[in-house]
């Protein structure tokens, strides 16, 4: 059985050494989040989450969920360890005082997340969804509505969920079926079923708040014709009180591959009583706000999952005595040396590490500019800040969850057959990453919301602040000898990605085909130039807490040298994408479609 431990000292070298975390919260006025109190805040949430949530992780796969004429049941320990983590007020950490919250910056939340996560994927899906769901209220509601629901929302005693697609449309929301009539008393009776909502239905909280894209009759068909409405599963009154049961239930729960301690429901909507968000037919806009919160957190998802199969990887490999080490005995003392002497051993458990570790300092970065969304008065500060989330949220998402997946099938490679018996964990890890490179739009979504609307969209104005940010760091660091082995490839890396652009963007105007051909390699080859970035900014600061004879040398020389790794044996893959997008996508077409098999 994987037994987590809570990685303080890389989270905390991110946020204090690498992002300078107490400087960010000073300028945005977060006085509270001292140094001091993130420590505090961190030790915590890591005895949370390795003494309570992660114990749990292999039990909830094995019992799942239980479904039982609507009513959904989760797994044993689960309820009683949601009621620990709302009264030990984990829910209210980064949300509004206005609405009962601690008012402490995202990003902090962030780090948590991700601890949470790789403890108890599972889990951390019930509390997880009702973020979105209090953006979406928080930013789009009414007064009226936010004093009815946020307040309860934001303490966790109620939770969220986001019902998006039916079974015959997928990912093309425009096709949806479920309808909204307009009542009397300017409610809306909602009818429809959505399937895949994860957490739709469970015995954890009091109320689900469900928000729900609908059509009301007469709107414009496609994605113009969408509102957005809340749906709670019991009405409440307007003063945030519980009223009788609303007309929605939970249809069935999903078999799945992984993932089985959280509830995937089918729920049905049978003249429910909703309430609409914002402007009619302006639904998916406001949607977003759900959708991009949604995306950072299943990002999160994918570096958790690298995390914890290296930490249950490493400890196998240091343990397991396997063969003799060809470069000679290095365990005299017993009858075989331990895998971790292996190079390809370490070469998966550093693909790992360089994945997690990386991972973790992009995700710190992001969640840190959304800090700024939220709390930054310049309001050029603030649209920079937008603009680079808008860049690199679907990298993120797409680019972690592919290699996280990547991460926990090496984890299962190092434990050998051992890593294919669900006893050791492993497999499980698998099982439920997966998952994480199809929520919120699939790889292939995020790779064409990348290139083709967001960098070809905008011509490729987008590109530019952040690559302005590396292009400076480059500058910065270009006469420094012990950073010429990051900078030299890290201005290679970027100005390809530059040249890339254009060619693509040149092909699209004679084959529009060429931008669905090139689109998950472009988002790849942008993931690894993205990371090598932040493992360029990391060895350089461990090169100068070096410089100053730190007492933890062996953190710091251990950083430097898993950065080495990523620039010499994980960023070439970027090549590899890069020529896959120069051939283009004649030979993807060329295939008739009634040829594919015979």
């Amino acid at each position: 059985m994987l037994e987590y431990k809570a990685p303080i000292r890389d989270i905390t070298f991110v946020m204090q050494e690498l992002l300078d975390c107490e400087s960010h919260y000073e300028k945005l006025g977060y006085q509270d989040a001292t140094v001091d109190m993130i420590d505090a805040i961190v030790s915590e949430a890591a005895k949370f989450t390795e003494q309570v949530i992660a114990p749990l992780n292999q039990i909830g796969d094995q019992q799942g969920c239980q479904w039982n004429d609507g009513v959904v049941t989760t797994p044993d320990g689960f309820k009683e360890a949601y009621q620990q983590y709302v009264e030990g007020g984990w829910p209210t950490l980064s949300q509004s005082e206005e609405f009962g919250g601690q008012g402490l910056p995202h990003s902090l939340n962030a780090a948590i997340a991700e601890m949470m996560v790789s403890a108890n994927h599972s889990f951390t899906m019930y509390p997880g969804l009702s973020h979105g769901a209090l953006a979406t209220i928080e930013a789009h509601g009414s007064d009226e509505q936010k004093q009815m629901f946020l307040p309860r929302l934001v303490d966790g005693n109620w939770t969220g969920t986001m019902c998006l697609t039916e079974s015959h449309c997928g990912t093309d929301l425009g096709m949806l079926r479920t309808k909204a009539e307009l009542n009397d008393d300017d409610s809306y009776s909602l009818t429809g079923t959505k399937i895949f909502i994860s957490a739709g239905e469970h015995d954890l909280s009091d109320n689900i708040v469900h928000i729900v894209i609908a059509r009301i009759p007469g709107s414009p068909e496609g994605t113009k014709g969408i509102s957005l409405f809340i749906v709670p599963k019991f009405n409440v009154n307007s003063d945030g009180t519980m009223a009788d049961r609303n007309a929605v239930n939970c249809g069935s729960i999903e078999h799945k591959m992984g993932i089985n301690a959280n509830a995937t429901c089918v729920i049905n909507f049978d003249n429910a009583k909703g309430y609409l968000i914002g402007e009619v037919n302006r639904g998916l806009n406001c949607m977003f706000t759900f959708m991009n919160a949604a995306r950072l957190g299943v990002a999160n998802e994918g570096a958790a999952a690298a995390e914890m199969s290296f930490q249950g990887a490493l400890a196998y490999a240091q343990d397991r005595l396997q063969m003799r080490s060809i470069s000679g005995v290095k365990n005299p003392d017993g009858p075989a040396d331990p895998i971790i002497v292996h190079p390809d051993v370490r070469r998966m458990l550093l693909t790992q590490k360089s994945i997690a570790e990386g991972g973790r300092a992009l995700l710190a970065y992001l969640s840190q500019l959304v800090d700024i969304t939220h709390a930054e008065k310049d309001e050029t500060r603030k649209a920079l800040a937008e603009n680079k989330l808008a860049l690199l949220t679907p990298i993120a998402k797409a680019f972690l969850t592919e290699t996280g997946l990547e991460c926990t099938s090496h984890g299962v490679q190092i434990f050998g057959g051992h890593g294919f018996i669900k006893e050791w964990g492993m497999e499980q890890l698998i099982r439920d990453a997966k998952i994480s490179c199809l929520y919120e739009g699939t790889t292939g979504i995020q790779a064409l919301d990348l290139l083709a609307r967001k960098i070809l969209g905008s011509k490729g104005e987008i590109l530019k602040p952040f690559m302005g940010d590396v292009t400076a760091f480059c500058q910065e660091n270009y006469d420094n000898p012990e950073m010429a082995e990051f900078i030299k490839p890290l201005m290679s890396y970027f100005k390809q990605w530059q040249s890339i652009t254009q060619d693509v963007g040149i092909k699209a105007m004679t084959n529009a085909d060429e931008i669905g051909g090139a689109s998950v390699d472009y988002i790849m080859f942008a993931g690894y130039a993205t990371l090598a970035y932040f493992w360029a900014k990391m060895a350089k600061v461990a090169q100068d807490k070096l410089a100053i004879n730190d007492d933890d040398q062996a953190f710091y020389q251990a950083k430097i040298k898993t950065a080495q790794f990523y620039f010499q044996r994980i960023l070439p893959r970027g090549q590899g994408h890069a020529a896959c997008i120069e051939n283009g996508a004649s030979t993807m077409m060329s295939l008739a479609a009634d040829d594919f098999a015979f």
